[in-house]
């Protein structure tokens, strides 16, 4: 891999017209309950609800003419698919986004906003890649995929490099980990700008194959098991692990009260609605996972695509309605 600051610089100068430069927001209040100064990045105020349109836009609009022309394609039931449709709306060129059969009606019609071209599938891994590579051998598309594109880790690197050009003396940033593009992103561009500082991600305990492999020394593959933080399912990508073990200096777990906790925090006292992934790195440090007593942390808020008739405070009744639709989607 050949991710670089430098081709992050790139991506941020290429993006820029087509993205939201989201605030750094802080509270009083959740520094002194932490003990140390919180600067929260606030990417659930992105285009399209999350900081997937940031390597999404740059992957599309990295592409050579010829190339762009036959379009793009992918596998997505979430935010990389509508990030994805966008970008390629802004460059006037076709998408195909394959969807598991059993997608959420919203994400359904967020991806069908931006005009892409939406072929289901079974709600299976396998399935998923087989009908997306169906659809770029029978179109000529080509792939983006949502983590393991250097392109796509390039684009997630630049909220970083925003987060730094408003706070440049933090000592710690977090970021959540799933497949780890945004980690990839989020180390090159923190290590290069701010060589002493830490990179320390967070996962849910339930979905831990990063700390897994981080540990180890090696990429484990774990199956999927039920977190809320229904984004963070994935394994790290194969190209990814090894950014990871390079820039990264280590990777904690939290548990599923402890998400759902930070995220209610978050809302209540900061008045932003972000989605479980995006609260799993306070989650950590409500949790006690890191010491971050007397710290400057930077913490990317990766996110704020809520499914509202299904928060998982709304009573013991919606919480097991989410219990019960989560494991359902994570056996299948």
């Amino acid at each position: 891999m050949s991710l670089n600051f430098d081709s992050i610089r790139a991506a941020h100068e290429r993006i820029r017209p087509h993205i939201r430069r989201t605030p750094v927001l802080t509270s009083t209040r959740l520094d002194a309950a932490s003990g140390g100064s919180l600067f929260f990045k606030c990417e659930n105020f992105q285009k399209v609800g999350a900081f997937k349109a940031r390597g999404a836009t740059n992957a599309v609009f990295s592409l050579d003419e010829t190339t762009a022309r036959r379009g793009v394609a992918a596998h997505s039931s979430g935010n990389h698919g509508t990030a994805l449709a966008r970008a390629a709306k802004l460059r006037g060129i076709p998408a195909h986004i394959v969807m598991p059969s059993n997608s959420a009606k919203v994400k359904v019609r967020a991806i069908e906003s931006y005009g892409a071209r939406i072929v289901f599938c079974e709600p299976t891994q396998e399935a998923r890649e087989v009908a997306c590579a169906d659809v770029i051998v029978k179109t000529g598309a080509t792939l983006i995929h949502s983590f393991e594109n250097e392109d796509v880790m390039a684009g997630q690197g630049t909220a970083a490099v925003e987060l730094f050009e408003e706070v440049p003396d933090l000592d710690l940033v977090m970021c959540p980990v799933g497949g780890g593009g945004l980690l990839c992103g989020t180390a090159v561009a923190s290590k290069s700008m701010r060589p002493n500082i830490k990179v320390i991600p967070a996962e849910p305990a339930n979905a831990d194959d990063a700390a897994q492999s981080f540990r180890a020394g090696r990429r484990i593959v774990t199956e999927k098991k039920f977190t809320i933080a229904d984004g963070l399912r994935t394994n790290v990508g194969a190209p990814n692990f090894p950014i990871i073990r390079r820039y990264v200096d280590d990777i904690v777990t939290v548990s599923e009260e402890a998400i759902i906790s930070a995220m209610r925090t978050i809302w209540e006292t900061m008045k932003i609605i972000i989605e479980p992934s995006a609260a799993v790195p306070y989650a950590a440090i409500m949790e006690g996972k890191i010491d971050i007593g007397g710290k400057r942390v930077g913490i990317i808020l990766t996110g704020g695509n809520v499914d509202l008739d299904a928060l998982p405070w709304m009573g013991i009744r919606g919480q097991r309605s989410e219990i019960r639709d989560q494991k359902s989607e994570a056996r299948s």
